[in-house]
């Protein structure tokens, strides 16, 4: 007996982990932050590039974030020249490549943003995706902290211009030289030291987690969390671990300055890292940027490894419910700093470059927190029903509904099952339509049309009491002819736009 031919499965439908599908409503606020941020970029005179989502794995060298990942943390493949290509994991190494090949035509100092996909092979988990939009601002060529400065002036316009109040928001500034001073001041400078400074920028970093005394125990033999793991320490002595915990632990950078300086004293780097911060102060204070809008903050530690002197991150002041329910501060939404050495690994030549980079999907959320993005209800189109399918007659439903976009009015001509006309209206219900535009056989040989108000009789939240009269005198249903149907769909879109005004003031 044979057996029964098993019948081919169907694709299972499934998104990839630490991907998302993005819904009309997540692109249309992005569209509306990005094109805040742009303005105030343009306005600083950058201009803006694009390079593509595949560089060659070579060209994003040693900067790769995650080496304990397959790939080295990037997504990668061959190409048929034997080539190694990845997608991008940021939007700086291929900016260094584009202007390490077209430095003979780039004009210096090259001020350029940009904003696009980047993709990281890493493990994915709550809030950590693989794909992520970043939008980036740099300067290359420029080698004074006056460009690091004007970077942070830069960020902070671009919170305000977001709608983020001051008080909400700070810009704060550290230095690579410094922290490196300090490594000198405790003996832990030199190459041989480079794995023991490591762990101590690790555990500096866990210092908004694991407070002071957490921190402490990793600069020292280390520390066990609740469960009992173990994290090895950098078994630094308490005399070198007070002078991290004084340099992280600094409040008020005026107040310890001089203090700050003395640590360094001895060290080359720290000291010019001081006094860069010194500068960066100046110039932003002169500028009208005071110490609630910029502040100079040596506790800012992440991506030390990677930048060569200012590093700045924007940080978001205000509390919101994590998905525990507790109130936590929202925290970073964005980083940068100088990195003179990426440009120049294709270059042969030293090419001062600092930048910032936004997480927007990061931003985006906050903005939703705030009430500063996605307010503005987008109204769904104009439905122009079809009635009868002969051609004569799908070529006036055409016309109509081309009339209404012509007049920058959202329309669509229903493209369903026509000869079932109730579920043309089940659908424009599901739509949120505002208007349906009706013509049956009748009408035509007439020249009109019915216009059917798909709001009127529902009742909108918060709506206030006074109001009910006003509405009640509307008309739900009317005929016009065809030469008034647009000015009529105008007046009804215009009453529902009030309505939905005097809805959010109720």
């Amino acid at each position: 007996m044979s057996e029964k031919q098993k019948k081919p499965q169907k694709l299972k439908a499934r998104l990839p982990r630490g991907f998302v599908d993005r819904t009309a409503a997540d692109i249309r606020a992005v569209d509306e932050m990005t094109a805040k941020i742009r303005e105030v970029y343009e306005r600083y005179g950058f201009d803006p590039v694009e390079t593509p989502l595949f560089e060659y794995t070579d060209a994003l060298g040693k900067f790769l974030p995650d080496a304990d990942r397959p790939n080295e943390g990037v997504f990668s493949l061959q190409d048929d020249d034997d080539q190694w290509m990845s997608l991008r994991y940021d939007l700086t190494a291929p900016l260094a490549r584009h202007v390490a090949e077209n430095f003979q035509e780039i004009q210096l100092p090259y001020r350029t943003y940009r904003a696009g996909y980047v993709f990281r092979n890493e493990k994915p988990g709550p809030g950590r995706f693989r794909q992520f939009m970043q939008f980036d601002a740099d300067t290359v060529g420029a080698a004074g902290v006056q460009a690091d400065a004007e970077m942070c002036m830069m960020m902070a316009d671009t919170m305000e211009a977001l709608g983020i109040r001051r008080g909400d928001y700070v810009i704060r500034v550290n230095n690579r030289k410094v922290l490196d001073g300090v490594m000198e001041a405790i003996g832990l400078g030199g190459e041989e030291n480079a794995g023991r400074r490591l762990t101590v920028l690790r555990a500096i970093d866990k210092l908004d987690k694991f407070g002071p005394e957490g921190v402490r125990l990793l600069l020292g033999e280390g520390r066990k969390d609740e469960s009992g793991d173990f994290t090895k320490g950098a078994g630094l002595g308490a005399d070198q671990i007070e002078k991290v915990l004084f340099f992280v632990g600094i409040k008020d950078y005026a107040e310890s300055a001089a203090q700050l300086a003395e640590l360094v004293a001895g060290t080359g780097r720290g000291a010019e890292g001081v006094d860069e911060l010194n500068q960066i102060g100046h110039l932003v204070t002169s500028a009208g940027y005071d110490s609630d809008r910029i502040k100079i903050d040596p506790s800012v530690v992440r991506g030390l490894e990677y930048y060569t002197g200012p590093v700045f991150e924007a940080e978001l002041q205000f509390a919101v419910t994590n998905e525990k329910g507790e109130k936590v501060v929202f925290g970073s939404v964005g980083g940068g700093g100088r990195y003179d050495g990426l440009v120049s690994r294709f270059m042969g030549q030293p090419v001062p470059a600092t930048g910032f980079s936004i997480g927007v999907s990061r931003l985006m959320t906050a903005l939703k927190n705030l009430g500063k993005l996605g307010q503005d209800e987008v109204v769904a189109p104009v439905l122009v029903t079809v009635m009868d399918g002969d051609t004569d007659s799908m070529g006036r439903y055409q016309r109509f509904t081309q009339a209404l976009r012509s007049a920058g009015i959202r329309a669509e001509m229903y493209q369903g099952n026509w000869k079932k006309f109730g579920n043309q209206l089940k659908y424009a219900d599901r739509r949120n339509c505002p208007i349906a535009i009706i013509q049956g056989g009748d009408e035509r040989a007439l020249g009109v049309v019915q216009i059917k108000d798909l709001i009127e009789g529902k009742r909108l939240a918060g709506e206030i009491e006074d109001n009910v009269t006003w509405r009640e005198a509307r008309v739900a249903q009317v005929v016009v002819s065809e030469e008034d149907m647009i000015q009529r769909v105008r007046e009804i879109l215009a009453h529902q736009a009030d309505d939905r005004k005097r809805a959010g003031r109720g």
